[in-house]
């Protein structure tokens, strides 16, 4: 039951999760020779048009990394909530930063950490994989 609304709660908010399995995945970097394991790139995926001319139709993904312009913001945000926000660091770790907490007329502690918990199994549950 509380997976079934943590899943609700995640479509809610914009995230989609599928799995492929079987991938084939063609990257186009301009910063490394192969992908590093951790290291996040900036970029876009694409699906390609399945062949169905040679009878093949696993799915197929392009990466293509953007080209640097410069400077690139230096912890990006992966997920930004009404209470807290989500940071990659460079090394490829995630640090939660709580959102200023509003304490005025109404605020009401037992709401506020329940809403902290929600958007964590949120933001998180789409950013790392169970084992």
């Amino acid at each position: 039951m509380e997976a079934n609304i943590q899943s609700k709660n995640a479509n809610q908010k914009g995230w989609n999760r599928n799995t492929h399995l079987g991938v084939n995945l063609k990257t186009i970097l301009c910063s490394d020779r192969c992908a590093k394991t951790g290291k996040g790139y900036p970029g876009m995926l694409r699906r390609d048009v399945p062949c169905v001319d040679f009878g093949f139709d696993d799915p197929h993904f392009t990466f293509i990394e953007s080209a640097s312009t410069g400077s690139r913001k230096r912890n990006p945000h992966v997920f930004k909530g009404g209470f807290i926000t989500v940071t990659r660091r460079a090394d490829g770790s995630l640090h939660p930063n709580f959102r200023p907490m509003p304490t005025g007329k109404g605020f009401n502690l037992e709401r506020y950490a329940q809403g902290v918990y929600n958007e964590l199994c949120i933001a998180l549950g789409g950013l790392i994989e169970e084992e």
